[in-house]
């Protein structure tokens, strides 16, 4: 598959995963404005479902990556040449950051909304870290053994939707994620100066995995 239509991929999966996210995220504050718990419980369903569909449709032609992590690991497992890691990532950044925008402009917010919401501490970044390096496993192991792209998608939505409730950070497991978030003031959000620490977990998860998947692998 040529380049640009991989890249396409990306660019429109990864809007739409921000679309599930950040629209399901509006949409639960709305329908359950009293009621925190039933608002994550929502949104961890919207999304979920959401991403086992794109990886469905999307898997075929890019690899359905969605997220830098998953990029970078395949890159340094020999799967893919820096320069369409580099174009993946890129890809899925500004897919990430244009699916926001469609999100807010359709509950009829601001396309820009720099969020507000705080998310720091030391729980919440482990929190990052142990649901990257779970997403990760989940996605290279059933790779490893050969399952089909519909096996992954529905294994993938269901950890991210199970990870919205294990971890103490809601699971983003994403940097195109965490990035993307920063542009809309609503449930899904997280305020820039927290960012940086979220993705500084995510992406150490990377090299940690790389290292699991290769001592499972040494003797093949």
């Amino acid at each position: 598959m040529p380049l640009n239509r991989r890249l396409a991929a990306e660019f429109l999966g990864t809007a739409f995963l921000l679309v599930a996210v950040v629209g399901g995220g509006i949409a639960a504050q709305r329908l359950s404005p009293d009621d925190v718990g039933l608002q994550l419980f929502e949104a961890a369903v919207v999304t979920a479902f959401g991403l086992a569909v794109f990886i469905m449709m999307f898997g075929p032609i890019s690899g359905a990556h969605f997220n830098p992590s998953v990029t970078l690991t395949d890159m340094l497992l020999g799967r893919r040449t820096k320069t369409e890691a580099l174009a993946y990532i890129a890809a899925q950044i500004l897919g990430g950051v244009f699916g926001t925008v469609l999100a807010n402009l359709m509950f009829e917010l601001p396309a820009v909304e720099i969020s507000t919401t705080v998310r720091s501490g030391s729980g919440q970044w482990l929190g990052e870290l142990v649901a990257t390096i779970g997403l990760l496993l989940v996605i290279f192991l059933l790779i490893r053994h050969a399952a089909s792209i519909y096996a992954i998608g529905g294994a993938v939505g269901a950890y991210i939707g199970g990870a919205y409730f294990f971890t103490s950070s809601t699971s983003f497991a994403n940097p195109a994620v965490a990035i993307a978030r920063m542009f809309s003031d609503t449930f899904a959000g997280i305020a820039p100066a927290s960012a940086p620490a979220f993705i500084f977990a995510q992406l150490l998860a990377v090299p940690l995995v790389v290292a699991m998947l290769r001592f499972w692998t040494v003797d093949e």
